[in-house]
């Protein structure tokens, strides 16, 4: 992969412990690594951002504001990222942006200023990776504990144990270096 320039997150399950429908900031805990796989994407100069389905704000069971302050609060705790992205749909509504459609893809690298091919998106479930390949960018599948065994599975060449292993291997391809 060349021409890295950004890394784009899914939130719930890959940096922030996944709370269904979370609208409390104080419910937001980092997964291990998060952040140190965001400084040290920042560290070698590339955007970061968050591409994250909120399906709650459709089902009305969050409002925007709330999801604004939970994106807050793990922004405050993961060090900063460039920008965040959501989609306020229910799965139903057929909208352009919910993952895995390439919409939020785009809009993120639209607003980090760089093209959605040079964008790796990191995620726990297929839905993320198909997202990036919609949007023409790499994706790289994070499984824990609520990916589907059949997504591991089919995504096994395209995944990373954990979040900081994604980015490191990430930057080891875009450097030409083998996967450390």
């Amino acid at each position: 992969m060349t021409g890295l320039s950004a890394v784009l997150f899914d939130r719930d399950g890959t940096l922030v412990a996944d709370v269904p429908y979370n609208g409390d900031p104080g419910r937001v805990r980092p997964l291990p690594g998060a952040a140190e796989a965001v400084a040290l994407a920042r560290s070698h100069g590339l955007a970061t951002g968050v591409v994250s389905n909120q399906s709650g704000i459709g089902r009305g069971l969050l409002t925007v504001g709330q999801v604004l302050a939970v994106n807050a609060r793990a922004d405050e705790l993961l060090g900063g990222l460039d920008t965040w992205v959501f989609c306020p749909h229910a799965p139903d509504a057929g909208c352009a942006c919910r993952k895995p459609r390439p919409g939020l893809v785009r809009a993120a690298a639209a607003r980090l200023g760089v093209p959605a091919a040079a964008c790796v998106v990191i995620g726990d479930i297929a839905a993320d990776v198909l997202a990036a390949h919609a949007a023409g960018a790499r994706g790289v599948l994070v499984p824990n504990a609520a990916t589907a065994p059949a997504e591991v599975k089919r995504f096994f060449g395209q995944s990373a144990p954990d979040v900081l292993t994604a980015v490191r291997t990430a930057l080891d391809m875009t450097s030409g270096r083998a996967p450390s």
